[in-house]
């Protein structure tokens, strides 16, 4: 440690420490204190197995430290140091191909052989100055042998396959500057995302990048000393990548052309392109910008709990000012809450003055809400509405006291270690309860008669399965009970979620093959989204119950009183149901240390380890909180486009009429029709523009955090903070994948809706 207290430096006290040895075995030594020898920290290991006769370990590369074995014989240090030599050789077998040719190993060989020669002067009982100075030089022989054969391993074990590590970083690299270049057409009305890889195919470039990059694949592969993942593949696989990342670079300098040949193009409509940020946009990107750049301090990793709390809590209160400012402040509409939507209403309100011609608030409701803020201060909601980001604001601070995670504060106690201990089993069994009723309350408002029967049924046996197990305690039960496995519980649950995740799922085919009803859409996402809820409190542990409650409480509440009512845009939304997915992993009491993996989750309704159900169940139970979040995103924007039909549908229907300006009615319906195919089609392609930002959220931090880790490879806490940390976003990613293949499935009949 350094002066100050501090570790992990390259200082003078942190790297030079005394190591000091003290046993019954030494000898008393007397006179003058000598100069400490040097050593490295890898020979304590071995050391200590000499030392106490146990073998040395498989793995290790340090050397046996000679002034701990002096005052031994001659021929039980050269017998120690040949363990050594033998145990060096050994490992460097089994990682060197060519080990023949290294100069340790050739230098053990002719130590051993000087070895066998003092061996045989040793038998034959010669006792001469000859046989103490041949053991002398044997001896010198293999201390340089064994100095030569750890330095080889070190560097080994500190050698990258660099050449594998950046073909990656590249093709991760431009796959995400293809999702920021796409960011203008994907996030139109259209939500239009494509990668131009055909074209490119056609090329003269694509040809010549193919043709450099396996040049380079040669020399690389031909001259590299050491195994190389990447060279070891097959050709035909090599082929196939290179042409890859030729084609993404081909398709990111088409992409780029695109966009200087539109710049130059004069704008259409300057007054709409010219939008302002809110402090909710700046906020989300300074937050976003932010967060990844504190990836690079290890610091920041042990404590990224606390980043996310600081980002969550900083938008609640910038939701607050915004929720302030509609209510009490807004007296017009303002440009940046649908000024070209009262634009586009401005003939049809004109127009509807004619007493003969009636349109009912239903088919202009949106318009009014937009353009009128006395209407929305009336409302019955709103204290709740502004109360709605301080109660946000209560339960997280509560949710951070459940559980502590990180590093520095782990140690301390938290409410889930006190109910946890054997001494509040009742207070646990209360509070579980209480959890489990209120997630069926805000649950199966939206669900089907069926999905609220199954869903009870199914909380009831989450309770059932963790009394069985003696996590909690029914009423009558007695603590003398025994304990089981609670698989026929678990499993009785099981049924449940299939059930209504089935009852969910022919509701989305029904709407995607049968009927184009959004409300079928809209009530089979709810459905899904409950099983996995029901799933998700299954797997839970019983004091992270309330966890789920707050996230389903949260939800509901940004729902009605704050997404609604501000109507944020679907890129907005996107990045707050982002945020809060990330504070809920660490709700969770998850971290970026593999030790806070809970692998019990795995093993629930299981008798013995089956392995792809329990990777399953592990991942879902770790990842519960995004991935809960981003199924909400989903349905809440699926629900916004079906309410919007309803309405448009109800406004066209309401619209009567009658009398001398019949003309004029029918201009104002033709107008109210196309404004309400521009607002459909926008509204349509909500789901695509959350699909495109939750994956450029999920995109910008692993991409940016590759190319750290490449950096920082030779960073003293690489294996235990940057190396965990990398494969918690490598899952994360993947799941991304999934999630996103879902929300495409679920908008696949967008281009339809777009050519019609």
């Amino acid at each position: 440690m350094s002066e100050t207290g501090s570790h992990g430096g390259s200082s003078e006290g942190e790297v030079h420490t005394p190591l000091l040895f003290i046993s019954s075995a030494f000898e008393k030594r007397s006179g003058p204190l000598t100069q400490p020898e040097l050593v490295q920290q890898t020979d304590l290991a071995s050391t200590l197995a000499v030392g106490l006769g146990l073998p040395i370990s498989r793995n290790s590369v340090g050397n046996l430290i000679l002034p701990v074995v002096g005052g031994k014989t001659m021929r039980e240090q050269l017998r120690f140091l040949h363990l050594n030599g033998f145990q060096l050789s050994r490992l460097l077998e089994e990682n060197t191909p060519a080990y023949e040719k290294d100069p340790g190993y050739e230098q053990f060989k002719i130590a051993e052989k000087s070895h066998g020669n003092w061996i045989k002067l040793y038998l034959e009982g010669n006792n001469s100055e000859i046989l103490m100075n041949l053991g002398k030089k044997v001896l010198k022989q293999y201390l340089e042998a064994l100095k030569t054969l750890s330095s080889s391993l070190s560097k080994q074990v500190a050698q990258y396959d660099m050449y594998s590590m950046m073909v990656g970083t590249v093709i991760i690299m431009e796959v995400l500057l293809m999702l920021l270049l796409s960011v203008p057409k994907a996030l139109s009305s259209r939500a239009e995302f494509e990668v131009p890889l055909s074209p490119s195919l056609f090329s003269l470039l694509f040809y010549l990048m193919c043709l450099v990059l396996c040049a380079v694949h040669v020399i690389v592969c031909t001259s590299a000393e050491s195994l190389c993942y990447f060279c070891s593949m097959s050709w035909l696989t090599a082929l196939g990548v290179m042409m890859l990342i030729s084609a993404l670079m081909c398709g990111i300098l088409s992409a780029i052309g695109k966009i200087l040949e539109n710049s130059r193009l004069p704008v259409k409509n300057p007054a709409v392109s010219s939008s302002s940020w809110s402090e909710v946009d700046v906020l989300m990107l300074a937050g976003t910008i932010g967060h990844v750049l504190s990836l690079g301090a290890s610091s920041f990793i042990e404590e990224e709990h606390q980043t996310w709390y600081f980002l969550i809590n900083t938008l609640c209160l910038a939701l607050c000012q915004e929720l302030c400012r509609n209510h009490f402040l807004l007296k017009e509409c303002d440009p940046q809450h649908g000024t070209s939507l009262k634009q586009n209403f401005d003939g049809i309100r004109e127009a509807s003055d004619c007493k003969n011609i009636d349109v009912p608030a239903s088919g202009n409701s949106k318009l009014d809400k937009v353009a009128s803020s006395t209407e929305f201060i009336k409302g019955s909601d709103k204290w709740l509405s502004l109360a709605s980001p301080w109660i946000i604001l209560i339960c997280c601070r509560l949710l951070r006291s459940l559980n502590q995670t990180g590093v520095q504060w782990a140690h301390r106690p938290d409410f889930g270690h006190w109910l946890t201990s054997s001494e509040h089993k009742s207070e646990l069994s209360f509070l579980a309860a209480v959890s489990l009723v209120m997630i069926f309350f805000l649950v199966q408002r939206r669900c089907s008669l069926v999905s609220k029967i199954a869903m009870a049924l199914g909380l009831l046996g989450v309770y059932s399965y963790r009394a069985a197990i003696g996590n909690v305690v029914f009423p009558w039960q007695h603590d003398s009970k025994d304990i089981s496995k609670g698989i026929t519980e678990a499993r009785f649950v099981y049924v449940f979620v299939l059930g209504i995740v089935f009852t969910g799922t022919k509701d989305l085919l029904k709407s995607q093959v049968i009927s184009a009803d959004s409300s079928v859409k809209s009530t089979g996402l709810w459905e899904v989204y409950s099983g996995l809820v029901l799933l998700a409190a299954l797997l839970f542990r019983p004091h992270n119950l309330p966890v789920l409650v707050f996230c389903l409480l949260i939800q509901t509440m940004m729902t009605k009183y704050i997404w609604r009512p501000l109507k944020f845009d679907a890129a907005q939304i996107t990045i707050m149901h982002y945020w809060f997915g990330q504070a809920f992993f660490y709700f969770q009491g998850n971290s970026n240390g593999i030790a806070t993996v809970d692998v019990s989750a795995g093993f629930v309704g299981l008798e013995s380890y089956v392995e792809i159900p329990a990777i399953f169940l592990t991942a879902f139970a770790t990842y519960a909180g995004p991935l809960l979040w981003a199924i909400h995103l989903l349905c809440y924007l699926s629900s916004e486009v079906s309410r919007f039909c309803a309405r448009a549908l109800e406004g066209q229907q309401g619209m009567k009429l009658s009398g001398n300006c019949l003309k004029e009615a029918l201009a104002i319906r033709e107008k109210c029709i196309k404004t309400q195919k521009l607002l459909h089609l926008r509204n349509a392609a909500a789901v695509g523009h959350g699909c495109f930002c939750y994956a450029l959220m999920r995109s910008i931090p692993v991409a940016i955090y590759v190319v750290l880790v490449t950096g920082l490879r030779y960073h003293l806490f690489i294996w235990s903070v940057f190396s965990p940390k990398l494969l918690y976003e490598g899952v994360h990613v993947f799941i991304t994948a999934v999630i996103c293949l879902f929300f495409t499935a679920m908008d696949q009949n967008h281009s339809q809706k777009v050519q019609d």
